[in-house]
């Protein structure tokens, strides 16, 4: 068979180039749907609608391994084109094997359209189209792939006539949304997520620009973010939902906002809405740094049964079992995830397990989608360590100190997270959506900070028995959201756009406990620092205009308001010390308080060009107080965010994608950690500025690249005044945030390609990915500073279907580094007789090389 020549007929028109390799593309002609809801004309029955037509086109480069012994094979692809005229998004329909499936989806990417109009306005509109891949070399196609059997019926060739097998489905005026909304919103895509090896699931927010996540505390306690010059501790900043549920925990007794992703499981994530600042009125609490949105899904080329053994370094297991339906939606899976570890070094022994079901279903306007997550997971901690201890050789590097009250710290975490989503889309571009779901969070930790410094409040003249701090909180929340977006309206000839308008609310019922305990003594009870439980209530709603102007400004201009209501009832409210044992009353002190967070969220697009667009943001949020801090009437204070941003954006599809922005953040009030209470305090007011650049590319099929660099100068504006209590105090004003890097930078690599080159089968494949990310030197309370940051992470891998392998190394140069590190006084001794109160420098390490063999078969 000779090579061919590729040719698109779009509404009649042809576009074509020649190929210069032995396998060829054939694609057939394009004809509007006139089928199903999505396809209905619009309620204008003037409103002519034009399907898109081809500007830019460039055959795939197809891999080798595919000419061997195949005769043909057949890719179908949905592909969303944008109301600009470029690719947004590929899905694979029809799949004949991952290595011709990314070949097509990479081509499409790079394909510039003229983009589909209704009544002259552009619209976005879905593309069905097959690519059907031919040599010279015959090759019988699995007769136990339903979908190779089906797509090996060859289409009819082109004919200046529509073909129906290549249909456009054209969205109305789809959702009428532009997700982003700014130049510090990004899209990251399942071949970025998936280009570097990662630990855990959760590592996959690494590739978010200027994001940064560790594990300091161990795998049952939540992770530690810090974003374009935040240091969100556990997610205090950082507003997270995955799948539509959201994860933050309000007035958490461990962090505000606490937010524990160790149930994600990585081969489920389909992509990350990344939102770095408040400019969405969909954005709610703790949308301070930004918010992130993890879409769950399982592309079609990766559907099936997929089972998959890793063992490594420090005896670790982990077992994932996932299945995927190849005739549902890409929504639907089932994933199982176990993990058990000895951890490096001493005390950080873990264990748990995961598990995240979805399912979509319904058909015509209105489909349905329910999700349910568990986790629970226990581990043990090192905490930490004083600096000068590990260099006299008091203590090694990732030891724990060899007392009881150190060797008796741990995590327990369990969470249970069910949501119900009806979605809702008329044939003529009005869409919705309306949800309800629940959620339980246990979560329990011992941590020891300070060694020996804590005095007994409630027992007299008792000191010395360790600073073993138990924290238990549990959560029981109930949620909903809903929202409605209109179809797109036309006022004139040049300003068309939608408006839409929504709600969401939560009840979350709280329990939470904090004392002091002897580890000697089978953990008894030697103070009595926190017991409170608390109702609140936060109720928000949000209006959004998204307007085209003249086809090249896209303007935006939307608020949002919340009331949020709070009824506390603090057992240990009025504590009377002992050294006043005339006062005569009882233990407690119950209040309330309500208050209203309400700002503008807005910004601009200009088109200056098809690739290069200019943007600017300006937004307002809030971050909401933790509970027990207020007074009873109090007009509930809420941290006021204030956040702009600008820059440029230059868009070449698949092959190029570079933006890059400078920022601008205002906190009315911040918080930082508090060593002694093993919580978080207020700070006062500060401010970020910054820039942040991010570049991706994706040169050819089987490569794919993404880096990107954050710098921040994050200053400290109003701290708390020395006080007789803390006459040194650890902030002043003026200095840099601490714990905040100044720098953050990240690449991921990843490369897949036929290993026929080295003598081996055409079919087999081989994989290889880098991950790096680096800090800079962070600064720490009373003038000190961290040291830098930068860990490498490798992978390779050999697949030869049904059956992979892949080598992982973490941290693969072997640095050495603290994942946390603090300044504060602390006590190790507690038989010199002196309790020292000056602060000192303490870091936990973070995690040494470590390699991990996984074998996986999919079927």
């Amino acid at each position: 068979m000779l090579p061919h020549c590729i040719a698109a007929t779009l509404n009649h028109r042809h576009v074509c180039a020649c190929c210069a390799f032995g396998l060829c593309v054939l694609c057939a002609g394009v004809s509007l749907a006139q089928q199903g809801p999505s396809a209905a004309p619009s309620s204008d029955a003037t409103a002519e609608v034009v399907p898109p037509r081809v500007l830019e086109s460039k055959p795939p480069e197809a891999p080798p391994s595919a000419r061997e012994g195949r005769d043909e094979a057949y890719v179908e692809l949905f592909v969303t084109v944008d109301a600009e005229g470029t690719v947004s998004a590929v899905q694979v329909a029809r799949s004949a094997g991952n290595a011709l499936d990314g070949a097509a989806s990479a081509a499409v990417r790079g394909w510039r359209f003229f983009p589909a109009t209704r009544g002259g306005q552009p619209i976005k509109s879905r593309i069905r189209i097959p690519v059907r891949f031919a040599s010279s070399h015959p090759v019988r196609i699995s007769s136990s792939s339903a979908s190779a059997q089906a797509a090996a019926q060859p289409p009819p060739a082109p004919t200046p006539t529509a073909d129906p097998r290549l249909e456009i489905t054209v969205h109305g005026d789809g959702d009428g949304r532009t997700e982003e909304r700014a130049i510090s919103d990004f899209k990251v895509e399942r071949d970025v997520l998936a280009a570097a090896p990662r630990a855990e699931g959760a590592e996959v927010l690494r590739t978010a620009p200027g994001l940064y996540i560790g594990r300091g505390e161990g795998p049952a306690t939540a992770h530690n973010y810090m974003l374009r010059g935040f240091d969100a501790d556990h997610g205090q900043d950082l507003e997270l939902r995955v799948g539509g549920l959201p994860i933050n925990l309000p007035s958490h007794l461990h962090g505000q906002g606490y937010a524990d992703l160790g149930f994600l499981i990585g081969d489920v994530v389909k992509s990350l809405r990344v939102s770095e600042g408040v400019y969405d009125p969909r954005q709610g609490d703790f949308a301070v740094a930004g918010s992130i949105d993890v879409e769950l899904g399982v592309e079609q080329a990766d559907r099936g049964m997929r089972l998959r053994s890793s063992y490594g370094s420090f005896d670790t297991f982990r077992q994932l079992v996932l299945w995927a339906p190849r005739e549902a939606s890409t929504e639907s899976f089932g994933a199982a995830h176990y993990v058990k570890t000895a951890g490096f070094g001493q005390n950080r022994g873990a264990e748990g397990g995961s598990g995240i079901f979805q399912q979509r279903f319904g058909s015509g306007a209105v489909t349905y989608r329910a999700l349910l997550i568990l986790h629970t997971a226990r581990a043990g901690s090192a905490g930490v360590v004083r600096v000068e201890d590990v260099e006299s050789g008091k203590v090694c590097f990732d030891c724990v100190y060899p007392l009881p009250t150190a060797r008796a710290q741990n995590t327990l975490a369990s969470r249970v997270l069910a949501g119900l989503f009806a979605d809702f889309r008329s044939g003529g571009g009005a869409s919705g959506q309306l949800a309800g779901f629940i959620g339980y969070d246990a979560f329990r930790q011992q941590r020891n900070f300070t060694g020996f410094l804590e005095r007994s409040r409630t027992l007299n003249d008792v000191s010395g028995r360790g600073d073993l701090i138990e924290q238990q909180n549990r959560t029981l929340t109930f949620g909903m959201t809903g929202r409605y977006r209109g179809r797109r309206a036309h006022l004139t000839s040049w300003a068309h756009g939608t408006v839409e308008v929504g709600a969401d609310g939560r009840l979350d019922v709280i329990d939470q406990t904090q004392n002091l305990l002897d580890a000697t003594v089978r953990g008894q009870t030697w103070d009595r620092r926190v017991d409170a439980s608390v109702r609140g209530v936060d109720f928000g709603f949000w209006g959004d205009l998204d307007w085209v102007l003249w086809r090249r400004l896209h303007a935006r201009a939307g608020f949002r308001a919340d009331v949020l209501s709070y009824d506390v009832e603090d057992r240990l409210g009025n504590f009377a010390p002992l050294i006043r044992p005339q006062d005569q009353y009882i233990m407690g002190f119950r209040r309330s308080a309500l208050g209203v967070a309400a700002g503008p969220r807005t910004s601009f697009d200009l088109h200056l060009t098809s690739e290069l667009s200019l943007l600017a943001a300006y937004g307002e949020g809030y971050r909401s107080p933790q509970a027990r801090l207020l007074d009873d009437g109090e007009r509930a204070p809420f941290t006021k965010v204030r956040s702009a941003d600008a820059g440029v954006r230059l868009d070449f599809g698949a092959p190029l994608r570079l933006t890059v922005g400078g920022f601008y953040t205002h906190l009315s009030d911040d918080i930082a950690f508090d060593a002694a209470e093993g919580r978080l305090e207020r700070v006062g007011a500060t401010r970020r500025r910054g820039v942040t650049a991010q570049l991706v590319s994706r040169p050819n099929s089987w490569l794919v690249e993404s880096l990107s660099a954050t710098v921040v100068d994050a200053t400290l504006l109003e701290p708390p005044p020395a006080s007789a209590q803390d006459p040194q105090p650890p902030f002043v004003e003026g200095q840099q945030l601490p714990f905040v890097p100044p720098v953050v930078l990240r690449a991921d690599l990843g490369a897949q390609h036929s290993l026929a080159a080295i003598g081996l089968p055409r079919r087999v494949l081989g994989r290889a990915g880098l991950g790096l990310s680096f800090l800079s030197p962070r600064p720490l309370p009373y003038g000190d500073s961290s040291a830098a940051v930068g860990i490498l992470d490798a992978s390779l891998g050999v697949a030869l279907p049904p059956f992979d392998v892949t080598l992982e190394a973490f941290n693969l140069l072997g640095r050495r580094y603290a994942a946390l590190e603090y300044d504060f006084p602390s006590d190790w001794d507690p038989s010199d007789g002196f309790r020292a109160r000056t602060p000192a420098r303490h870091i936990a390490a973070g995690a040494p090389r470590s390699l991990l063999i996984s074998l996986g078969v999919s079927l």
